[in-house]
């Protein structure tokens, strides 16, 4: 069994986006959950010498074999200076990947 969830969010004045999906699956025993998410920010900046915020990147990954449960969590933040039309643009930007893996409750023989 598969299970997809897809949101597509865009302010009014399209400067804001996040873009987010969930996928959840029962195969050969495991229970999956995958979320994914995105989101971005554009906006006009008077040069391309505006102060950028830091680059961000962390990864989290955790095993608990008792339980029979797995995680991964990856997070990276960036910035980037575009330009159209002779305009400059910041865009500042995330994108999330977490993923969540466990015994399957049939393999178990847990119930509710």
């Amino acid at each position: 069994m598969r299970d997809l969830l897809y949101k597509n969010l865009t302010s009014a004045d399209r400067s804001r986006r996040m873009i987010s999906s969930s996928e959840v699956t029962d195969k050969e025993g495991v229970h999956s959950v995958v979320r994914r998410h995105f989101a971005c920010m554009v906006r006009q900046v008077a040069s391309p010498d505006v102060k950028k915020p830091d680059p961000y990147f962390y990864v989290l990954k955790e095993r608990n074999t008792l339980q029979k449960r797995e995680r991964f969590f990856c997070k990276v933040k960036g910035s980037l200076v575009a330009v159209n039309r002779g305009r400059f643009f910041l865009i500042v930007f995330m994108h999330t990947l977490t993923i969540q893996l466990t015994a399957s409750e049939k393999l178990t023989g847990k119930t509710g």
